[in-house]
């Protein structure tokens, strides 16, 4: 039997727009966790030392803090956020 690779998201995240509906998608959840989680498969994708760099956060403090696991301090998403080249952008919801 062959052996199956586990599907990794972070794969097929070669674009902005890729990123950008991909935590859209888990924005729309509403699921702190998984949001988390999310931006850590998008910290992955571009390279998980390179936004620690532009972060000032280890590499320890991103995996631990977007584990889905763990309560992620606010600061943490928007700096990661930031150095994704993303931002939050509230909009209303539907009704």
């Amino acid at each position: 039997m062959p052996e199956l690779k586990k599907f990794d998201a972070a794969e097929f995240l070669d674009t902005q727009e890729d990123v950008t509906a991909f935590l859209a998608e888990a924005f729309e959840t509403g699921d702190a966790s998984f949001i988390a989680k999310a931006i850590g498969t998008v910290v992955r994708a571009r390279g998980t030392t390179e936004v620690a760099r532009e972060t000032g956060l280890s590499r320890e403090n991103l995996y631990r803090a977007l584990n889905g696991e763990t309560r992620v301090e606010f600061d943490t998403v928007m700096r990661v956020l930031g150095a994704l080249g993303l931002e939050l952008e509230p909009k209303q919801r539907a009704a």
